[in-house]
């Protein structure tokens, strides 16, 4: 039997939320229907049109959650036992593997409503800023900003393309024998940061210590 949805208007938004996140996490973004999103959710047909309109916005809702989630997943790393190149990487390998439902849509510039979602587009930027403030733990605040949108678009590349290959791409099956999807992340993981701080002490950065 359906649940009944609860009687506050905030509870039902967040029914239809959760509802839409388990359907990506669980069959992707493309199986996403809101009769299906309400009938997950235990609410009316009508329930998802109303608090979201469509699908994009549904979309843009799970966007802006996500991104908001990452920005503060950024701010609560510790750096007191690791890099921050490296405290980085894990904060964002952590969160895609916490949220799948989140990460496979935020991404995606043809459904995650950044370009025409006021909220999503200033949560993006929110988690954007995070990076640069990783960034500038690693290579110093006052470095040229053009060099520090390479870093920054370097350790997004390494940890986003690690992020994807372990939740949808082929890495867990190529596994050897022995070695656990966590030792091999963390392994990776070691040798990125590594190789950033690398090149951050051949030009001579110093980190920010703030």
């Amino acid at each position: 039997m359906v649940p009944a949805p609860h009687d506050h208007h905030g509870d039902v938004r967040r029914l239809v939320l959760d509802a839409a996140i388990a359907i990506i996490e669980s069959d992707g973004a493309e199986s996403l229907s809101m009769r299906e999103v309400a009938r997950r959710a235990g609410v009316s047909h009508q329930a998802p049109y109303h608090y979201f309109g469509d699908r994009s916005g549904i979309f843009a809702a799970i966007s802006e959650e996500g991104f908001t989630l990452l920005a503060q997943a950024f701010r609560d790393v510790d750096f007191s036992n690791t890099s921050p190149a490296k405290a980085g990487f894990i904060a964002y390998l952590s969160f895609a593997r916490k949220h799948v439902g989140h990460f496979r849509v935020m991404f995606r510039q043809d459904i995650c409503g950044v370009t025409d979602n006021e909220g999503t587009a200033t949560a993006a930027s929110s988690a954007f800023d995070e990076l640069l403030q990783m960034v500038a733990r690693t290579i110093g605040s006052s470095v040229d900003p053009t060099a520090a949108h390479t870093f920054a678009f370097t350790m997004w590349s390494h940890a986003h393309g690690l992020a994807t290959l372990v939740i949808d791409g082929p890495l867990p099956q190529k596994l050897l024998a022995g070695v656990s999807l966590d030792d091999q992340i963390d392994a990776v993981i070691n040798l990125c940061s590594h190789m950033v701080a690398l090149e951050a002490a051949e030009m001579g950065l110093v980190p920010s210590q703030s």
